[in-house]
């Protein structure tokens, strides 16, 4: 049996986690859930999994989630420090980092350090600070776990190799915009952008995909995931989603891994690794998909990826900018705030004007994302 901590387990990433743990409770079970605000979830689902302790971020409503919890043997906090003081548990084995953005980053260190491994769903932590959370993991024996579906796929076509990496494929659907102009994207709206063509999703991520950030943040994570330098790294389109990813050898082989999309299989994947698990998810039927194809990614239309690529060739602390930036954006469009393009637009200008350090300590990440917070939000108050 394998205790696992589920950090936002009211999101998209958390609640499909849960239906995992709940087909399969001889393998996993729950030591710690957390959520930012929905604290009505987030008492249901520790009613029904019984962990030992539930955060809920928002203090505001730790009253509510006390009172709920009350008599039944959970332990109810609140607040970013209880977070990452509730990924300590000794009874914890693996953390699943499901968290949206950069909170992320400082519960997954902690639980680093604590010796946890990781099911990371939280590209973030990695994006703003890679070279510091993967030398943490290996300073303290901790594998880092990739649930993204496709990091999943690199990762599982790469189990078992000893041969050297050429060449990484990170596939994209395209998102829902995929083949449009700017003259189409300047009208988008929120409504429209949430409207994923393969995958249920959260909102943030949601967008991400149809800006081609969340490749882009996904370039960046990969770099550091499986050691590699940005011209080993390359995004190709696939607007079916069905091969996840692929893998390019030094001898011109190539692997892929292939499924329907569903974000159940690498979730399963990293818990239960390094072991398979049966299940009923619905299965692959080559004659429902008779053609997959493969395209170019238009990064003169979508610019974000561009820009990731940018950050990721320049280092330092440019990644942590980007993040930030896109953070602020993305909430502001979702708000209604700002256009589709100026979301590029506010992200490039940030990369432009803030400043750049070269070798950051977690320090200078935690005040660059800061800074880059303050200054988009005021580019976004003068569009």
């Amino acid at each position: 049996m394998k205790h696992i901590a589920i950090l936002g387990s009211t999101g998209s990433i958390g609640t499909q986690a849960l239906e995992v743990i709940e087909a399969n409770p001889q393998l996993f079970a729950v030591s710690v859930l957390t959520a930012q605000s929905n604290v009505d979830l987030l008492i249901r689902q520790a009613l029904k999994f019984k962990p030992l302790v539930a955060v809920i971020g928002d203090v505001q409503k730790y009253q509510i989630l006390k009172e709920a919890l009350a008599g039944s043997g959970i332990e109810a906090k609140a607040g970013e420090e209880a977070l990452c003081e509730a990924v300590l548990l000794p009874q914890t084995e693996m953390v699943l980092t499901a968290l949206v953005g950069f909170a992320g980053l400082k519960p997954t260190m902690s639980a680093i350090k604590a010796g946890k491994h990781i099911a990371l769903a939280n590209k973030e932590t990695l994006v703003v600070a890679g070279d510091i959370v993967t030398a943490l993991a290996k300073q303290h024996s901790v594998d880092i776990l990739p649930v993204d579906s496709e990091h999943s796929a690199i990762f599982q076509c790469l189990v078992g190799e000893k041969s050297p990496v050429e060449k990484i494929y990170l596939t994209a659907s395209g998102g829902p915009f995929r083949g449009k102009d700017f003259a189409y994207l300047s009208e988008v709206t929120r409504h429209q952008a949430l409207k994923h063509p393969n995958w249920v999703m959260g909102a943030k991520i949601t967008i991400d995909s149809a800006t081609l950030m969340n490749k882009g943040l996904e370039v960046i994570e990969a770099k550091w995931l499986f050691n590699l330098s940005v011209p080993q790294i390359d995004v190709i389109v696939h607007p079916q989603s069905i091969v996840h990813s692929i893998v390019q050898f030094t001898d011109g082989s190539m692997k892929a891994q292939m499924g329907l999309p569903d974000m159940k299989l690498p979730i399963q994947y990293a818990m239960a690794y390094p072991n398979r698990v049966a299940n009923n998810f619905k299965r692959f039927n080559f004659w429902d998909y008779p053609s997959l194809t493969f395209e170019a990614a238009d990064t003169k239309t979508f610019r974000n990826l561009a820009l990731a690529f940018e950050a990721l060739e320049k280092g330092g602390n440019m990644p942590c900018i980007i993040n930030a930036a896109n953070e602020v954006v993305v909430a502001e469009f979702l708000k209604d705030g700002i256009g589709f393009l100026q979301m590029s637009e506010v992200i490039e200008t940030c990369m432009a004007k803030l400043d750049y350090v070269k070798e950051p300590s977690i320090e200078d990440y935690f005040e660059t994302d800061r800074q880059t917070r303050i200054f988009a939000q005021e580019l976004v108050g003068a569009v």
